[in-house]
């Protein structure tokens, strides 16, 4: 078939950290790679009618859909990729139905209309809410007949739980469970054939998706000719190696970062070849062990800025400049310029921009270091917009790795020279792209003769030389622990060697699209987890992500609310071991819960626009831990300025709890009726007037219980009340459509 390419759309991953990752692209330096370039074709070349699509879509899912019509349907922009050809199609659907939205999309490949994903979202997403409908292990059964219905007789097994941690995520949006799947040869996981599922908490499948590497033509080592494991263990263990790093771990909400001294494994192995016993690293086999790299900094001493501050127009002259593109077809257009605090507390110049086509446009931003004139992030789509519209001229000959490595450094001494004294030399090798032919870099942060995870200088370099993209992470700490105060080498060596198994795998050498065989490689696992790293300072393993699901507190009546809200850090508890879900909730703490419980909220550094910037009470200032959840709640209108303070010390009473969550559910205007309503409580007398429609709408709705049919409305609420109602609140908040948004 001859496709006429009409564009290309691409994208980047995020900055990935791997801990221990039993992958092979375990490097705790490695900067993100592009993800796959997706060239579209014209709608008149696709061999598919939207009536063949919806049959194929239909018999996946015989009966689930039939309330959607032929219209509800729309063909999406049928697409290939370079180094795979096989045309793939695109299908999505929107309804709405008795108010509620309905939406989702499905991709088949190839001329059997195989599905390659999927994704939907219903509109009864209340009964996923918490507590679900069905259980983890529920869920994992769904997943796995969805995958033996889809899949049809391919072989394939359940993965170790990437993710394995409790979803921080607001109530009002429904518990979804993930799961990762591989298929496998001679029961063997083939790495780079990933499967995704996740069900929500009513048991609905909701999203799915497969690798798109094709397996024809492929051919795979002999499985009974595989190296004795427990010998392969042995000699890794013999050989492993160890690195202590500082590891910044990040609070999203609040901004809050703590660093920790970890140990790990040298990432220099990746695994062991399971028929040779050769060591697997990140350029192929040795039969030597691969050595440590020697720390070396990139300049010994510090450099000057590169500027002594800079104004907005001086920036956008820089991106003028940086930006320009040399084409008749495609003209640049800067269409922002701000003065920023980014998450790292650095004030910024973002500069967002646009180079603008006859077809359309594809646009970033530009981030200058306003007191230095520096590049924090910087990616080139000049390449692109070249590519797009036809201009590109064909790619030379690729650089060899060193003369890459010069230009990498070349360009961060001119970008970035001012911290360039605190980075080293690329410890990690680099990542070659052989279709763009670009190479990614990674200069990592040093810190008392260590690296530091998560902070570095990400580079990548065209084949012609030219920059393709900078990010200088940099974190200011106030401060770093102190290497003498961890266990011994000794000891951590022996405590990853206990920890330590390996794990028999597929896997493809290199991005060779001509080769299409798989060797069988053992690759090291730690702690039978992922993403997990030990502690330096106690021996420890430690979660990336703080644990899973777990009992923290006990409770006659709200043990199951607590905890879930502890989990999903709702609810902070310095002292569990001491903690009373009996007490009484202060008014700030109860406020904060709540906000934490029906929308995101950011208290730290964020990009500009996003955060409160006023001041409603004399005594929550915007340095003020409660800052942000007191002002989203005035926002809201679900408290009230009716003084110059906010007592967040005192306690609140359950009538005033029930008129935030009438509040909250937007029914201010009809609880302020108080006349039309009779209160069917033992106590009204004791309610307030102006608490009588909150109370009574809270009631009837069962957000607050009574006792033997007593609201007790001046009794002060307590952490298990609260609990309780606030997920009450949000399943009620959901029916009704209810979203407060971020």
């Amino acid at each position: 078939m001859n496709f006429k390419k009409i564009g290309v759309i691409v994208s980047s991953t995020a900055l990935s950290f791997g801990m221990y990752s039993s992958a092979a692209n375990a490097s705790t330096t490695m900067i993100g790679q592009p993800d796959k370039v997706q060239i579209q074709v014209a709608a008149t070349e696709t061999v598919f009618s939207k009536n063949d699509l919806i049959k194929k879509f239909r018999a996946l899912f015989p009966n689930q859909f039939d309330f959607l019509s032929n219209s509800d349907f729309r063909v999406d922009n049928s697409y290939f990729y370079p180094e795979d050809d096989t045309l793939r199609y695109g299908l999505s659907f929107f309804k709405t139905i008795d108010g509620k939205q309905v939406s989702g999309s499905v991709g088949f490949v190839g001329e059997n209309l195989e599905i390659e994903n999927f994704h939907y979202q219903p509109s009864n997403e209340a009964e996923a809410l918490f507590p679900a409908k069905v259980s983890k292990e529920d869920a994992k059964k769904i997943a796995v007949d969805f995958i033996k219905n889809t899949l049809g007789g391919e072989e394939f097994q359940l993965e170790t739980d990437i993710f394995n941690y409790f979803p921080n995520q607001i109530l009002t949006e429904p518990i979804q469970y993930s799961f990762s799947f591989a298929r496998t040869e001679n029961q063997v996981s083939i790495s780079d054939q990933t499967i995704g599922v996740s069900v929500l908490g009513n048991g609905e499948v909701v999203s799915f998706y497969r690798s798109s590497v094709k397996l024809e033509n492929s051919t795979f080592d002999d499985v009974k000719q595989v190296m004795d494991k427990n010998e392969v263990l042995k000699k890794v263990k013999e050989n492993l190696s160890i690195d202590l790093q500082y590891h910044i771990d990040t609070d999203y909400r609040t901004g809050e970062r703590r660093v920790q001294l970890v140990y790990q494994p040298t990432t220099k192995l990746r695994g062991v070849n399971a028929l040779s016993g050769k060591w697997l690293t990140a350029d192929g086999y040795t039969v030597e062990f691969p050595e440590k790299t020697k720390i070396e900094k990139v300049t010994a001493d510090s450099l000057p800025a590169k500027q002594n501050g800079i104004t907005l127009e001086e920036a956008k002259e820089i991106a003028e400049q940086l930006l320009a593109i040399k084409s008749e077809k495609v003209k640049l257009n800067i269409q922002s310029i701000d003065e920023i605090e980014n998450q790292n507390g650095q004030a910024v110049i973002s500069i967002q921009y646009m180079y603008e086509y006859a077809n359309g446009g594809h646009g970033t931003n530009l981030e200058l270091d306003k007191n230095t004139g520096e590049i924090i992030q910087y990616s080139d789509l000049k390449s692109d917009m070249l590519e797009r519209t036809e201009d590109k001229p064909e790619k030379e000959k690729a650089l060899s790795r060193e003369e890459a490595l010069a230009q990498a450094v070349k360009y961060i001494k001119e970008w970035a020279p001012s911290n360039l004294h605190h980075y080293a030399m690329p410890i990690e090798e680099a990542h070659f792209d052989e279709r763009q032919g670009n190479y990614y870099f990674s200069f990592p942060r040093i810190v008392n003769g260590i690296t530091v995870m998560g902070d570095q200088i990400g580079v990548s370099i065209a084949s012609d030389g030219s920059l393709n993209s900078l990010n200088v992470s940099y974190q200011e700490m106030e401060e770093w622990p102190s290497i003498d105060e961890v266990i011994s080498e000794e000891d951590a060596i022996a405590n990853l060697k206990e920890a330590l198994s390996l794990k028999l795998n597929y896997m493809k050498q290199g991005n060779n699209k001509d080769d299409h065989h798989y060797d069988l490689v053992y690759l090291p696992v730690f702690n039978d987890a992922d993403l997990s790293f030990l502690n330096a300072k106690t021996g420890e393993w430690d979660s990336l992500y703080g644990g899973g699901n777990s009992t923290v507190i006990s409770h006659p009546w709200a043990e199951e609310e607590l905890n879930y809200l502890i989990n999903a850090k709702i609810l902070d508890i310095k002292d569990t071991k001491n903690f009373n879900g009996d007490a009484s909730v202060s008014k700030g703490e109860a406020i904060k819960i709540i906000m934490n419980s029906l929308t995101y909220i950011y208290s730290g550094r964020y990009y500009g626009g996003n955060e409160n910037t006023n001041q409603t009470f004399d005594n929550i200032d915007s340095k003020h831990p409660l800052y942000q959840s007191v002002e989203r709640a005035v926002e809201l209108g679900i408290i009230k300025r009716d003084s110059q303070s906010f007592d967040m010390d005192a306690p609140v009473k359950r009538e005033e709890l029930a008129a935030w969550y009438i509040r909250a559910l937007g029914l201010e205007q009809a609880a302020k009726q108080s006349s039309i309503y009779k209160l069917d409580i033992v106590d009204a007398n004791k309610v307030q007037p102006e608490y009588t429609g909150y109370v009574a709408l809270a009631t009837s709705m069962g957000l607050l219980k009574t006792d033997q049919n007593h609201f007790n409305p001046e009794r002060e609420a307590t952490y298990a009340e609260l609990a309780v109602s606030i997920i009450k609140l949000a399943h009620e908040m959901t029916e009704k459509g209810r979203g407060l948004g971020y």
